[in-house]
């Protein structure tokens, strides 16, 4: 066995039926011009053959210490692939619709805390001939980061690659030095530090955040429809823009892809919110995770912070709001910047978990402001085209998840020459959610419109 970090176990701790807790992909893939009427079921069956599992994808919570769960990694040495990995069928007419409609019912449900926490399943009968691949695995073993490393890991840059690799079969990117293998009595000692060490640097964070940069702080939030207990059905909706033409806006405000992705959403939260009349007076707050992932840490496990980011829809003019958005982010990062990474860990748990567990105490709840309205995250993605025997990537969506109070979660991605934003929300508190991606069109509209593009 293996002791988890505390926030690994945090994750764990906080699932429940109504709060499914994992990370996922949503892969789109179109097959080579020469591929025959058995190319997906061929593929499935190649990637069904890599039976060699990495520690990531054998790991599921163990009992530990005389009946403690959540505390351990268990590691299994016999995984049943045939449940892990599933091929399925769209019912007709098999359009973009009907793939949602499936990965919204598979992205509501738990993960088999018996077995490995991650599933993967191969998805055929798209009308226009591509395929899909859905995979999620929990957050507790993963953060966004590590999750999109480990399914592009196992794609290739060359077309003409039919050597198919299983992201479970991948070898992970290993630490330089790797930690030796202590007692169980060394691993918890180690693991009750980290989580001191965590709590003394909230104080450090309290004197920078408060006193000399005045970050944007929790609990400043307004409460809209957004921020409201949520049941366990959910709603997906995923679509690409074109990376040149954020890059283009950015080029012209002089401000960063980013600052530009979250004034993209702000646009359209602001038009959403109208439309069913919910925008409240202060402006909305989004919680922004940002990775602290190097070229030395393995890909499993969460390495991330966060900070809160004003969305500044109070403000009328698109330029206003992106130069106001791009201050916040320009000011909390600095915040970030000038701390150790056992420090930037804890400013997350700070400004984002604490605050949010905080508000589900009855009485306490429902008498402060949210401490954000939602999450907005930029994952780095790639580059380059990458293929999986010879298919195509085309869309690359990641679908995080919510939680009570946080009923929208948006997540993108850079898959080549587009973004891809996978948005997923409380199938009972986000009405329409679809209707979200005509508002992020006419955003990027507006904000091309007001710096002169």
């Amino acid at each position: 066995m293996h002791l988890m970090s505390p926030l690994d176990s945090t994750f764990l701790h906080a699932e429940s039926r109504e709060h499914p807790l994992h990370v996922a992909g949503l892969q789109l893939f179109t097959p080579p011009a020469d591929a025959g009427p058995e190319f997906v079921r061929e593929t499935y069956e190649a990637m069904r053959g890599s039976e060699e599992l990495t520690p990531t994808f054998r790991q599921r919570p163990a009992v530990a210490l005389g009946g403690i769960t959540n505390l351990a990694w268990a590691f299994d040495d016999a995984v049943d692939l045939d449940y892990h990995v599933r091929r399925s069928a769209l019912p007709a007419p098999g359009r973009v619709r009907e793939l949602l409609e499936l990965t919204s019912r598979l992205h509501g449900t738990l993960l088999d805390r018996h077995r490995p926490l991650w599933e993967m399943h191969v998805i055929e009968g798209l009308d226009d001939g591509r395929f899909a691949i859905y995979t999620k695995m929990h957050h507790g073993v993963v953060d966004g980061v590590s999750a999109l490393n480990l399914l592009q890991g196992s794609l290739s840059l060359d077309a003409a690659d039919a050597d198919v690799q299983a992201p479970w079969s991948m070898p992970s990117r290993a630490t330089a030095h790797a930690e030796a293998d202590g007692s169980r009595l060394q691993k918890l000692s180690g693991a009750v530090q980290s989580t001191v060490r965590h709590a003394l640097s909230a104080g450090v964070l309290a004197r920078a955040a408060l006193w000399e940069q005045q970050m944007t702080l929790p609990f400043r939030a307004p409460r809209t429809m957004l921020n409201v207990p949520i049941g366990g059905a959910r709603r997906c909706a995923a679509q690409s823009w074109s990376l040149d033409r954020i890059k283009a806006v950015k080029n012209a405000a002089g401000v960063t892809v980013n600052d530009v992705v979250l004034a993209m959403c702000a646009g359209a939260l602001k038009s959403y919110l109208i439309e069913n009349d919910a925008l409240p007076d202060a402006p909305l707050v989004a919680m922004v995770p940002v990775n602290l992932r190097t070229a030395r840490d393995t890909d499993g496990g969460n390495v991330a912070s966060a900070v809160l980011c004003t969305l500044a829809t109070d403000l009328e003019d698109p330029a206003q709001r992106l130069a106001t958005i791009a201050a916040s982010m320009r000011d909390n990062k600095t915040v970030l910047s000038q701390l150790p990474r056992s420090q930037a860990i804890a400013m997350g748990l700070t400004t984002t978990l604490a605050p949010a567990l905080l508000s589900l105490i009855p009485g306490i709840g429902a008498a402060t402001p949210p401490s954000f309205n939602l999450c907005i995250s930029n994952v780095p993605g790639v580059q380059h085209p990458l293929y999986r025997n010879g298919a195509r990537l085309d869309g690359n969506y990641p679908l995080s998840m919510v939680v009570d109070g946080q009923a929208l979660n948006i997540t993108l991605a850079t898959s080549a020459d587009s973004l891809d934003f996978g948005l997923v929300g409380c199938r009972r508190a986000v009405p329409h959610l679809q209707r979200l991606l005509g508002h992020l069109e006419t955003s990027l509209k507006d904000l091309e419109c007001a710096v002169g593009l």
